[in-house]
């Protein structure tokens, strides 16, 4: 591996390195808006700014150290070609800019790496080898392919080009809005925040600076705090499902970065949800987990200048639409239900017409008399319909007991034994 990250001196890691790479990278990627989101604040308390990230040519904000460290290869270097290991974003960024440079680039990611990740990176003319199911496995391949096609590694966060790149973000953030008080960061590896943490500290050393880590892979958040971790586990945020963080970046974490803050699943898939229907932007798992940190501890932002990076918008679509249901299913407005009834015409009608008749829309309907868990002369009614709200659903779900049917609330996607 490029010696580059060999060694963990935080020293390497300046505003100056940050800047220059800001001038390098001016017009070969989007200045992307950092904008007010009045319906974030309204949500979490704090007055809530967002960095678009997911307005890149590729989608995420790893294109910015991407083209950093490629630039800085000798021709020879580039004459042999790279090699990066990804679950997706960092893949993209270096398969785009390699193929603009000119420069061949192979890009070994796990076999589960999200679909639309790996089309994207083909698409971009990189040579993509999938291997294994975590990035452990995936970085074993990379190793071995390196070593024998001499092939120069272009790591997806532990080297300093890489960091500066990924630091400029705040630069574009201070500058639009100066008088933030804190700055919420995904953390995988840890070169995001580590870039913007000594950006951000140089140019306002009082900024407060918040990372967030899924409670399945809390690596940064056990190093700063001298803690042994288990990172394990499917997460919806596989863009930071780091479980090896960089040797370089923890180090500058520990000296820049105030806390991590660790988000569940289901506080990011809420987070996910609200950029779709709050601020009608698409957010991926890792580039909603800043908005999750402030869900899962809110006081700690009530009150102040927040700014958010919405680093990635690279989610499969099924997964986008299955949230959303699953959102709805949280705040009551799908609700699905089992009814127990007897076996005659008309049942289903006056069951439905009930329904519609309190303004529900029924969306799914499963009819059970076959099984043997249900009576010989009985049936069973797996529904689901929209509702305005909780009380409205459970309105719904009062008639119908009132009319004699016995109900009771499944879980969404729940089925017969």
């Amino acid at each position: 591996m490029n010696a580059a990250f060999e060694h963990s001196d935080p020293a390497q890691i300046t505003i100056e390195g940050v800047r220059a790479a800001a001038a390098l990278i001016k017009g070969s990627i989007l200045a992307t808006p950092c904008l007010p989101a009045p319906r974030f604040s309204k949500l979490t308390g704090a007055d809530v700014f967002v960095k678009f990230e997911n307005m890149q040519v590729t989608g995420a904000f790893k294109e910015r150290g991407a083209i950093v460290k490629l630039s800085s290869l000798s021709e020879e270097e580039r004459k042999r070609g790279v090699i990066a290991v990804s679950a997706g974003n960092h893949a993209q960024g270096v398969a785009y800019h390699a193929g603009r440079l000119g420069i061949p680039a192979t890009i070994v990611m796990p076999a589960l790496t999200p679909f639309v990740k790996i089309a994207a990176t083909r698409e971009y003319g990189a040579e993509v080898v999938l291997v294994g199911d975590t990035l452990a496995e995936a970085k074993a391949e990379a190793d071995r392919l390196a070593e024998e096609r001499n092939l120069v590694w272009v790591h997806p966060y532990d080297d300093p080009h890489v960091i500066h790149g990924q630091g400029t973000i705040a630069l574009e953030m201070l500058e639009a809005v100066p008088d933030l008080d804190t700055l919420v960061i995904p953390v995988g590896g840890g070169g995001l925040i580590s870039g913007m943490a000594v950006a951000a500290k140089a140019i306002k050393p009082d900024i407060e600076i918040i990372g967030v880590e899924t409670v399945l892979y809390p690596g940064m958040w056990g190093a700063l705090h001298g803690r042994e971790v288990r990172c394990e586990g499917a997460t919806i945020a596989e863009g930071i499902a780091v479980r090896d963080i960089g040797l370089l970046t923890q180090e500058v974490v520990k000296n820049t970065v105030d806390e991590i803050v660790l988000a569940k699943e289901s506080t990011i898939e809420r987070a996910i949800n609200a950029y779709l229907t709050l601020l009608r932007t698409i957010a991926e798992g890792a580039g909603a987990a800043g908005l999750a940190g402030m869900l899962t501890d809110p006081e700690r932002f009530r009150g102040k200048r927040v700014g958010l990076v919405l680093c990635g918008g690279n989610i499969d679509p099924r997964l986008l639409s299955k949230i959303v249901v699953r959102e709805l299913a949280r705040d009551g407005r799908m609700v699905s239900i089992r009814i127990d009834t007897p076996d005659r015409p008309g049942v289903l009608g006056e069951i439905a017409t009930l329904i519609g008749e309190m303004q529900g829309n029924v969306v799914d309907v499963a009819h059970h008399r076959l099984f043997l868990n249900v009576p010989a002369k009985g049936a069973t009614l797996d529904i689901t319909f929209e509702a305005f709200d909780r009380p409205h659903g459970e309105e719904v779900v009062n008639a119908l007991r009132e009319r004699g049917f016995t109900v009771r609330h499944l879980e969404i996607g729940e089925r017969m034994e």
